[in-house]
């Protein structure tokens, strides 16, 4: 501290803060500031100098929830449990020039209680960059709609229905999954085949692989049917992060879906389109061959042996390399189902297909 005699002001004070930090290296940042703040409390200089450094201190650290507005305080979850009733009219407005609140409340279901005020106060779907819904829909997995309350789900109807963007495939995806369905959300899409959302003119994907494998088997996908969707045309292409209906059956090992397409697309067994352009068309049962594709890999031998029965051929070359075959292929990545599909008998269409002997 010798060091700082003769010194005044600033200059002194910064000496003795360089000083007394190695002493204060075990604090916490304010602490160190409140040390500090002591002993720059002579001039109006010294303490923007000390709010200086305390803003490089903390610097990254999470804004104090007392520091924000309503909004953003309710969008928090550090900042504990929303509060009914807390949020400001013009915070909503604010913030829905620098996002979208609704989304951001959707996509975590922790945060689904602010949505209906949200709501109520002022927000717009309009106002976000696309459709609030499918920022939840584009979560993996069917979302836990038994721990909304019917409230939440009010809500989540209002914005399937007042707007249009919701017409998507991932959120079609969303609102036939089980968890959807034992809520009643599914009756989003029955109003939206009703009134012709649905209708395959209208939309850019194919409805029947949008929809959840477990709902095939609905009334829903039999109206879908007798509306002209097929589900050969539910193979192409589509806008949205969730895989296709057909890949999900696959994954998932549901053995009613897969049979439902096998019945309508029977050459799917032996080989499915790409969904995008740049993609090439893949073998299913090379596909699940691979150990960490299958959601249960337990269940890898059954769907060899469903796809065998149905018609997969071992012998068949794959796309991206025509002279592998399927057998070769688990070979080469040692897989443990070579001897079963080694018992698979020659066919004739596999022998067209490549030169293995």
């Amino acid at each position: 501290m010798s060091a700082c005699r003769g010194r005044g002001g600033v200059w002194r004070f910064l000496c003795m803060v360089g000083a007394v930090l190695p002493m204060l290296a075990g604090c916490t940042a304010p602490a160190m500031v409140l040390g500090a703040a002591g002993v720059a409390s002579d001039t109006s200089i010294t303490w923007e100098v000390v709010k200086h450094l305390h803003a490089k201190m903390t610097e990254g650290d999470d804004v104090p929830c007392l520091r924000l507005d309503s909004v953003a305080r309710a969008l928090s979850p550090r900042c504990g449990a929303f509060v009914a009733g807390s949020l400001r009219s013009a915070d909503i407005r604010a913030a829905q020039w620098q996002g979208c609140p609704l989304s951001v409340a959707l996509e975590n279901p922790r945060l689904w209680p602010v949505v209906p005020e949200l709501l109520d106060k002022g927000a717009q779907p309009e106002a976000c960059e696309g459709s609030p819904l499918a920022a939840l829909a584009r979560v993996p997995g069917c979302p836990d709609f038994s721990a909304a309350s019917p409230k939440v789900l009010q809500s989540m109807t209002y914005l399937a229905q007042a707007d249009a963007r919701a017409v998507d495939h991932d959120v079609v995806r969303m609102l036939s999954c089980p968890g959807a369905r034992a809520v009643g959300l599914d009756a989003v899409l029955v109003r939206w085949a009703e009134q012709g959302e649905l209708d395959p003119s209208r939309v850019g994907f194919g409805v029947l692989g949008a929809l959840d494998p477990s709902a095939l088997a609905t009334p829903l996908a039999r109206a879908l049917e007798s509306q002209g969707h097929t589900a050969r045309a539910s193979l192409g292409a589509y806008v949205g992060v969730q895989p296709a209906g057909f890949e999900t059956a696959l994954r998932h090992a549901d053995w009613a879906a897969l049979d439902w397409w096998f019945s309508r697309v029977p050459e799917l067994v032996r080989q499915v389109p790409p969904t995008q352009g740049a993609q090439l068309p893949w073998v299913p049962l090379a596909r699940v061959l691979v150990p960490t594709f299958m959601v249960r890999p337990e269940q890898q031998g059954d769907m060899i042996d469903f796809l065998v029965a149905r018609g997969a051929d071992p012998r068949q070359g794959l796309p991206f390399e025509p002279h592998t075959t399927v057998r070769q292929y688990a070979r080469a990545m040692h897989s443990p189902w070579v001897a079963r599909l080694d018992g698979v008998p020659f066919t004739v269409a596999s022998r067209a297909a490549t030169q293995e002997p």
